[in-house]
Parts: C-alpha cells; sequence; structure tokens
C-alpha cells in the first residue's frame, strides 16, 4: 500500500483495492483481510467526498466483473459476520483494534453496496450475495442468504452492543448500512411497494427484531449522545506495545486509508456545526424509512405497528394478545427530546407521525401541563416559514390541527400565560398567553399563503385548527383580536377585487363567442369560502365565549363597516345574523354612553354589555369541529420525503444528484 498513497484519486491503483476486485480469489482466512482492514480516516472536505465516491464506482464495477468467479464479496461479509459474534466481548474487554477493524470491514461492505444498489437491480444484487463457488454464474440455489445474514446481524449490533466510545462509530455506521439496504428507493420514480429488501425485513429471521430495533432507535434519538472525543476510538495510548496484531496494524494505519473519514461516503449534514449527535439523526432518519415502509401483500408493516403500540414505561396495564412487535419506553425522557428537537423536519415528522399513529402518545401529551414546551417550537416553524421548506411547515400545521381536535387543549393554552416572546418581531409582546400567540402565528402563515404560495390546503389547514379553536377563545389578546378581524379585512378587500375582476371578465364573454369561464369565477368561490370560514370562526367565538373576549368585540365594533357588504350576500346571510346583532346590540350601549370614550370606557361598556345581552337572541350553529385524516395513499407523500432528509441530512452518505429519480432536486 506505501504510506505515501495519501490521495483519494490513488484508491483504484491501491494494492489491496485491486486483490479485493481483482481475479484471485481470497480466503476467509487470509492475512491479507487483517492489512485490508487497518486504516483510519481524518474528515474529508465536500470535494473529497464527490472523488470518494468515484474512486469507490471504479473499485465496485471490477467488483461486480470479477465476484461472480471469486466470491470476494461474500468472503469480506464472512469475515465481518465472524467478527461480529465477538464484538460484544469486545466492547466489554475495551479491544480498540478489534472493534476498529471490524468497523472498517463494515465501512468497506456499505460502501460497496452503496454503489452496488445504485447500478443494479435487486435481483442481480442479490445474486452476488449467493454466489458460492468460483466458476463463472455458478451459484446453488440452497446456498446461504448473506443478505439476509447481514441485515440481521447488522440489526443485533445496533441492538445489543452497548454504546461506549469505543463502539460509537460502528453504531452508526451499523445504522447507515441499514439505510444503504433500504436507498434502492431512491432510484426509483414510483414507490416500491415490493422489494427484496423489505422482504427480509418484515418475515423471517429479521422480524423478531422490530420493536427491539425501534425502541434502541427512539433511545438514540432521546439520548442525543454526542461523538467521543477525536483519537477516543482508535489506538490509545498503551505501554504495554498492544501485541502482534496492534503492530501490524499500526503499521498499516499510515497507509493510503487514512484519506477515508469515519461514516464514509459523503456527508451534506458534516458540515454543520449544529449536528451534536450523529449517532441520534442516523437513528432518527433510519426509524422514519423503516415507519413508511410499505405493508407487504400478506402483513402489515412490522415496524410501523411497533410505532403505533408501544407504551409508557409506567404503564403497568398488560398489552393486548392482538398487538405485536409492542414495548415500552420512557414518555418523559421522549417528550423533552421531542420538544428539545424541533428545528429539524426529521423530528417534526416523527413528532407528527407519534402524534397521529400512537393513541397512547397522543394521551400523554395531550395531559402534560407544559404544553408551551412543545407548542413554541412548532409555532416558531411556522413563523420562520420563509426559512423552512413547505413539507416542515405542512408538517407543523398538521401538528397543531391533531391538538387542536382536543378541547383541554384549547382551552389550556389560554391559561398558559408567556413573557416576553423575542422571536416575534412584528410587535413586542411583553405578555400574551400561549392560545393568543398561536392564533396570531396562524393568521400570519394564512396572510403569507395569500400573498405568497397560495396553497389551499394550508389555507384549509390553518382555518381548521382555527376553527377548533374558536368555541375555546379565553381572553384573547387585544392584538390578536386585531389580527382576526385584519385578517377578514384583507380577505374582504380580496373579494372586492375579484368580484369586480369576475365582472369584467364576463361582460367581455358574453361579446365574444367559443370563450371559456376565466379562472376568476374559481377565484371567486374559494375566496367566499374563506371568508365563510372566518365569519363561521368569529360567530362560534361570539356564541360560546362572548363574556370571555372583549377585546374581540372591541375589534369587531372598531371595524363595523367592513361587515356591512356581507349582511345581504345569499352566501353569508345565516352566519351574519349573529356578528350583525352583536355589533348593532354594543353600538347602540356605546351611543348611548356619549362621545370621546377612552378605550378602557369602551372597554368598560362591553363587559357591562355582555352580562345584558340575552344569550337566547344568539342564533345556535353546529359546533366547528375538524379533524385530520391522512390522505389516501399516503406513501406517495411521506416517501419521498422522508427519503429527501435522507439525502440532504445523513451522516456519511452521499449519492451523486444525477442518479437520484426518486424526487427533483430543486425541490423542498
Amino acid at each position: 500500500m506505501g504510506s505515501n498513497s495519501s490521495r483519494i484519486g490513488d484508491l483504484p491503483k491501491n494494492e489491496y483495492l485491486k486483490k479485493l476486485s481483482g481475479t484471485e480469489s481470497i480466503s476467509e482466512n487470509d492475512p491479507f483481510w487483517n492489512q485490508l482492514l487497518s486504516f483510519s480516516f481524518p474528515a474529508p472536505t465536500s470535494s473529497e467526498l464527490k472523488l470518494l465516491e468515484e474512486a469507490t464506482i471504479s473499485v465496485c464495477r471490477s467488483l461486480v466483473e470479477n465476484n461472480p468467479r471469486t466470491g470476494n464479496l461474500g468472503a469480506l461479509i464472512k469475515v465481518f459476520l465472524s467478527r461480529t459474534k465477538e464484538l460484544k466481548l469486545s466492547a466489554e474487554c475495551q479491544n480498540h483494534i478489534f472493534i476498529w477493524q471490524t468497523h472498517n470491514a463494515l465501512f468497506i461492505i456499505c460502501c460497496l453496496l452503496k454503489v452496488f444498489i445504485c447500478q443494479m437491480s435487486e435481483e442481480e444484487l442479490q445474486l452476488h450475495f449467493t454466489y458460492e463457488e468460483k466458476s463463472p454464474g455458478n451459484y446453488s440455489s440452497d446456498s446461504e442468504d448473506l443478505l439476509e445474514e447481514l441485515l440481521c446481524c447488522l440489526m443485533q449490533l445496533i441492538t445489543d452492543i452497548p454504546l461506549l466510545d469505543i463502539t460509537y462509530e460502528i453504531s452508526v455506521e451499523a445504522i447507515s448500512t441499514m439505510v444503504v439496504f433500504l436507498s434502492c428507493q431512491l432510484f426509483h420514480k414510483e414507490v416500491l411497494r415490493q422489494s427484496i429488501s423489505h422482504k427480509y425485513l418484515m418475515r423471517g429471521p429479521c422480524l423478531p427484531y422490530t420493536s427491539k430495533l425501534v425502541k434502541t432507535l427512539l433511545y438514540n434519538f432521546i439520548r442525543q449522545e454526542k461523538p467521543p472525543p477525536p483519537g477516543a476510538h482508535v489506538f490509545p495510548q498503551q505501554s504495554d506495545g498492544g501485541g502482534l496484531l496492534y503492530g501490524l496494524a499500526s503499521g498499516v494505519a499510515t497507509g493510503l486509508w487514512t484519506v477515508f473519514t469515519l461514516g464514509g461516503v459523503g456527508s451534506k449534514a458534516a458540515a454543520s456545526p449544529e449536528l451534536s449527535s450523529p449517532l441520534a439523526n442516523q437513528s432518527l432518519l433510519l426509524l422514519l424509512v423503516l415507519a413508511n415502509l410499505t405493508d407487504a401483500s400478506d402483513a402489515p408493516n412490522p415496524y410501523r405497528q411497533a410505532i403505533m403500540s408501544f407504551k409508557n414505561t409506567q404503564d403497568s396495564s398488560p398489552f393486548p394478545s392482538s398487538i405485536p412487535h409492542a414495548f415500552q419506553i420512557n414518555f418523559n425522557s421522549l417528550y423533552t427530546a421531542l420538544c428539545e428537537q424541533q428545528t429539524s423536519d426529521q423530528a417534526t415528522l416523527l413528532l407528527y407521525t407519534l402524534l397521529h399513529q400512537n393513541s397512547n402518545i397522543r394521551t400523554y401529551m395531550l395531559a402534560r401541563t407544559d404544553m408551551e414546551n412543545l407548542v413554541l417550537p412548532i409555532l416558531e416553524i411556522l413563523y420562520h416559514v420563509e426559512e423552512r421548506n413547505s413539507h416542515h411547515v405542512y408538517m407543523a400545521l398538521i401538528i397543531l390541527l391533531i391538538l387542536t381536535e382536543d378541547d383541554g387543549f384549547n382551552r389550556s393554552i389560554h391559561e398558559v400565560i408567556l413573557k416576553n416572546i423575542t422571536w416575534y418581531s412584528e410587535r413586542v409582546l411583553t405578555e400574551i398567553s400561549l392560545g393568543s400567540l398561536l392564533i396570531l402565528v396562524v393568521i400570519r402563515t394564512i396572510q403569507y399563503n395569500m400573498t405568497r404560495t397560495r396553497d389551499k390546503y394550508l389555507h384549509t389547514n390553518c382555518l381548521a385548527a382555527l376553527a377548533n379553536m374558536s368555541a375555546q377563545f379565553r381572553s384573547l389578546h387585544q392584538y390578536a383580536a386585531q389580527r382576526i378581524i385584519s385578517l377578514f379585512s384583507l380577505l374582504s378587500k380580496k373579494h372586492n377585487k375579484v368580484l369586480e375582476q369576475a365582472t369584467q371578465s364576463l361582460r367581455g364573454s358574453l361579446s365574444s363567442n367559443d370563450v371559456p369561464l376565466p379562472d376568476y369565477a374559481q377565484d371567486l368561490n374559494v375566496i367566499e369560502e374563506v371568508i365563510r370560514m372566518m365569519l363561521e370562526i368569529i360567530n362560534s367565538c361570539l356564541t360560546n365565549s362572548l363574556h370571555h373576549n372583549p377585546n374581540l368585540v372591541y375589534a369587531l365594533l372598531y371595524k363595523r363597516d367592513l361587515f356591512e357588504q356581507f349582511r345581504t350576500h345569499p352566501s353569508f346571510q345565516d352566519i351574519m345574523q349573529n356578528i350583525d346583532l352583536v355589533i348593532s346590540f354594543f353600538s347602540s350601549r356605546l351611543l348611548q354612553a356619549g362621545a370621546e370614550l377612552s378605550v378602557e370606557r369602551v372597554l368598560e361598556i362591553i363587559k357591562q354589555g355582555v352580562v345584558a345581552l340575552p344569550k337566547d337572541r344568539l342564533k345556535k350553529f353546529p359546533e366547528l369541529k375538524f379533524k385530520y385524516v391522512e390522505e389516501e395513499q399516503p406513501e406517495e407523500f411521506f416517501i419521498p420525503y422522508v427519503w429527501s432528509l435522507v439525502y440532504n441530512s445523513a451522516v456519511g452518505l452521499y449519492w451523486n444528484p444525477q442518479d437520484i429519480q426518486l424526487f427533483t432536486m430543486d425541490s423542498d
């Protein structure tokens, strides 16, 4: 190998790699493996990662051609498998060299596997894992399936090996390799509903590890363990020299492989200083990939089942026999981690997944007395909508919608008083309830959407969340009340503008033949639907909690002229009855009180008038309640989304963007 061979560009010429990928068969017991696996690697630059990928492809092409005769890929995997049997003992005995070489074997396997998966079909890949003898194309039907054995071994490694400084990197590498195993989805435009890797994970010897794997990945996310300091995992200072293997490894480690980085083939995330725990990040990504695998034709996704059914460690009730893959986890620790990690897309997606699919988690979270710790990070995502991708914003909004389905949540958020919300820059908020802040942020999101993205579904979900809350509006902050009416004002102006455009367009179409109806009519229908929804939200608050919201009545009176045009409109006449009644009743009382009234005096008159207003004069409408329902075939949305997160966030994994088929590279 030579101690001067330190450039990635030299990898295809390296004697050890040439031998691995060449025409000569290498026995599992050959000393060659100790030499090949003795390398260390400082972190490369982004440009080096691309070079590393290109060099790996060159070696892989040679291996693809020769492996049917040599079986060297299988030999490498068997070397790794044999070493993992002693890995737990090596960790207990602090055998740094053994763990280091085992990690390196897995690293090479991961590099090779990633390119193999990109370059060939799953069927071809499986053949490379089942070649037995060296004659061309000769493989037996009863040969051992190394692919399945390797997958099971990785699951064992992730779940059973204790997390220590010396095992941290091999744990990360095992998780990365499992992600790579499933990465064939990246190279297909359509969602994969049947694949060899899915089959292995959902039945056979891998299946019993389901709940243990999900639990381990969740705990890795919860603990956010930082990587050990440089040098803690390899070549500790030893006064006794460490024996023959240590001496051999020390000599070889100064060679060509020193250019490599821990974790392998490229890392967009590694450049991000805020990524404090590669293990937690990688675990979360794998968990999301597993949770979003499509069901098998004869069985549901067991990893999704595990996520749907796990319980709190404090819950002593027995699991129903009908629930497979069940386990328990500390909900308090999970809740804390979810609150702290919401800056990332993947943590928000995990929160959505748990709230939507696991009723135990949802019940626990809604019973918390510190919901602000969870809600505030979600609101901050929505507040900084310009800086977030559309999927992240959508997930944050759906989380709010799910939470607002609960009346207890809608009541409690108005009892939580917050001080000095520094990230809210439109106005200084020295004191405001969590409920009022939620209203402000959702309204701001609607206004942003109206002027920028014009996404109908975003509008619908924002308004649905407000509607769910409206009957429990309590002590609305004056600024929140103003913003509700300001949003209605904006919608009213937009309605008038679109109505004028539609009228002009209709006149033009009457004077010409065969002209299709312009989009203005459709725009008018949409804007009228939104206006009706806003009127229903205001009406719901007035009907159910008028006495709790003098600031909203004040804002209504201040902008009473806005509502005049809708009193006789056929689409709004019914819903305007209560609003018109409230405006008329309090306007009359203010008129009786005289002119030049101060704000304080007006609010006092409103509070007195609330008591005097006969409640039976307010018409009752059905309660506003909207429930989030996942669209049909949700995998068409979630699988590309999850893999885009893997592509952009996985530590030490790089894919050539030109090879990606599942999503377009310029999309969110």
